[in-house]
């Protein structure tokens, strides 16, 4: 996945090997595995239960834009590994116009 960055430091989803390799060993070299890690969307609001339902079995919280464009997803999992973590984003990136911060 490649991020691609934006001016306000927030990636939109492009996944290509290099990308996964070095957000591989940033995760790695940040977290002690299995780690709680807080995962961060950003999504039109229309998309907002279908981010919901990639974690069906946890708490998320939201926060709606000013203009109610926009809902802003956060949810704390206990991940084994960084692999898991990759993977959980690779998943979210099929939902169109997500944004990871």
């Amino acid at each position: 996945m490649k991020a691609t960055p934006r001016p306000t430091g927030r990636f939109t989803f492009n996944m290509d090997a290099n990308w996964l390799i070095n957000f591989k060993k940033k995760l790695e070299d940040h977290y002690a595995w299995p780690s709680l890690y807080t995962f961060k969307f950003i999504v039109p609001t229309e998309k907002e239960e279908e981010v919901r339902n990639l974690f069906p079995n946890h708490t998320s919280s939201a926060k709606l834009s000013k203009n109610g464009k926009y809902t802003s997803i956060t949810i704390n999992m206990m991940m084994p590994s960084s692999d898991a973590v990759i993977e959980v984003y690779q998943t979210a990136s099929i939902i169109e116009g997500i944004i990871a911060l």
